[in-house]
């Protein structure tokens, strides 16, 4: 990649209007990734005007077209994950094999809906009018805006825009500022098919430039958001002063309840994986441990025992098992977080301080704490650090009582080995997700995905649900 990144709109590379940004490398700051340019409101404009103006032919193309043209984005990102998954834990600080799997799950993406592009099917039905057909059919949204989060720099942003593509609208995209490489890296593989000018944009910029830009836009038809609640907020204001569809995937307080029966070896490995993998930098992450009195104590000391074994250290480094955090300011935001719980009278069971590890980054023990209550701020507001908070419970009822005691509904887990526990649990938990002997992270890509409360807003992301987003319905009545 050259160090200088322009933007993509209407099927050129073009510089943006305002100064560029540099990409740092969390896990080492004197690695310079490149220099990529941003876009002005002016720019906003101009890529949504060339996506109205190319998206009645892209919607109009072929079927068997827009299949090859998704299978070769997909196909190409998974012959380059290697390649690619390294560039993103570079920027991100994720290890290198989540890196790579995220890429791997981005032409995953592809495919899955390349094969939906012909399963596009009408549905007939009889009129209760004598001699009268009635036709439902699913048409293109238009112009579709993605604003994607630093989290998952690829996959999120490619389980907007493949399903967006594959039901024939346009594209809008603006990635998050803090990571750009790997946004750009998919906008050029796009930018190589044969797509009409227009149909695909990339604007690299700030929120409050590009992003206000673009939501408040009248010209687009809907905005597909990943982020937090405040910004969700904020989208949905701006698109319903317009009248336009939103979608939004925002904050959570995911817990994963582990029961008297339960595998405490499993339960570990999953409390571990979904509070820590990605530096607890995931919206599925398990902050909240609810832990029946019966098994608290050997749980903690199991988990703690976990902790003290796993390396931190550079994302690309061999036997790291937990990456940098992303970003100075998220650093900082989580000691914050570290503070206050101990102000609020938490016991930290386990790590918390900044780490030297030999290497200039934004790096710090993951940490554990006990002797938390519900109540505490800690516990109520989204944390997106490699921070879990144990909760003592009496009881089942205790457990899922408090699991649901929270503004937020994305994921919970539950690991025992009750089958009416289990059955009870999926039923009545508040959650959009629900895991039984499993992380609260990590979900498949051909199934709906997203929460209740204040978690999501609109129609479901992946699977067949997107396209209840990404189309609108037409009723047609023909009388012969």
């Amino acid at each position: 990649m050259a160090s200088q990144h322009p933007l993509f709109i209407n099927g050129e590379w073009v510089p943006g209007a305002l100064s560029p940004i540099p990409n740092q490398n969390p896990s080492d700051l004197s690695d310079r990734i490149g220099d990529y340019d941003q876009a002005s409101a002016g720019q906003v404009e101009d890529a949504i005007r060339a996506a109205r103006a190319a998206q009645p032919q892209w919607g109009a193309t072929g079927l068997e077209h827009r299949y090859g043209v998704l299978m070769a984005i997909g196909n190409e990102l998974l012959e380059r994950q290697e390649e690619l998954g390294a560039l993103l834990s570079r920027e991100e600080g994720k290890p290198l094999a989540e890196g790579r799997g995220e890429v791997a799950r981005s032409g995953q993406f592809f495919h899955y809906y390349a094969a939906e592009v012909l399963r596009q099917i009408d549905e007939r039905v009889a009129s209760v009018r004598p001699g009268v057909e009635v036709e439902t059919r699913r048409e293109p949204l238009g112009v579709v805006g993605v604003i994607s989060p630093w989290n998952f720099p690829m996959a999120t942003a490619v389980w907007k825009i493949a399903p967006a593509l594959a039901f024939g609208n346009a594209v809008v995209f603006k990635p998050a500022n803090l990571v750009p490489a790997s946004a750009w890296a998919l906008a050029e593989i796009i930018s190589r098919q044969n797509l009409p000018a227009g149909t695909f944009n990339l604007l690299m910029g700030s929120g409050g430039e590009a992003g206000e830009a673009l939501i408040t836009s009248p010209m687009i038809d809907a905005i597909s958001f990943t982020g937090s609640l405040e910004v969700g907020r904020r989208v949905a204001a701006a698109t319903a002063a317009n009248l336009r569809k939103c979608q939004l995937e925002m904050g959570s307080k995911n817990a994963l309840v582990v029961l008297e029966d339960a595998d405490l070896d499993l339960a570990v490995e999953a409390a571990f994986s979904g509070a820590y993998s990605g530096t607890g930098q995931k919206c599925t992450a398990s902050s909240r441990l609810i832990v029946v009195d019966a098994v608290h104590d050997e749980f903690v000391a199991k988990l703690t025992q976990r902790l003290a074994g796993a390396k931190v250290g550079p994302a690309l480094a061999e036997g790291t098992v937990i990456g940098p955090v992303a970003s100075a300011a998220q650093l900082a935001s989580n000691q914050r977080w570290v503070s206050r719980a101990l102000e609020e009278g938490a016991t930290r069971a386990f790590g918390g301080d900044n780490l030297d590890v030999g290497v200039n980054g934004h790096y710090m023990q993951p940490v554990l704490f006990t002797d938390t209550t519900n109540d505490m701020a800690i516990n109520r507001d989204e944390v997106f650090g490699p921070i879990a908070c144990v909760i003592r419970v009496p009881d089942y009822e205790t457990a899922l009582t408090t699991l649901n005691d929270t503004r937020y509904g994305l994921t919970a887990g539950l690991v025992t080995r009750s089958l009416q526990r289990a059955s009870d649990f999926r039923a009545r938990a508040e959650t959009g997700c629900v895991m039984v002997n499993l992380p609260t992270a990590g979900t498949d890509y051909h199934v709906p995905f997203g929460g209740r409360k204040d978690s999501s807003f609109g129609p479901r992301e992946q699977g067949q649900y997107a396209r209840e987003f990404y189309t609108v319905v037409k009723t047609c009545y023909i009388k012969a």
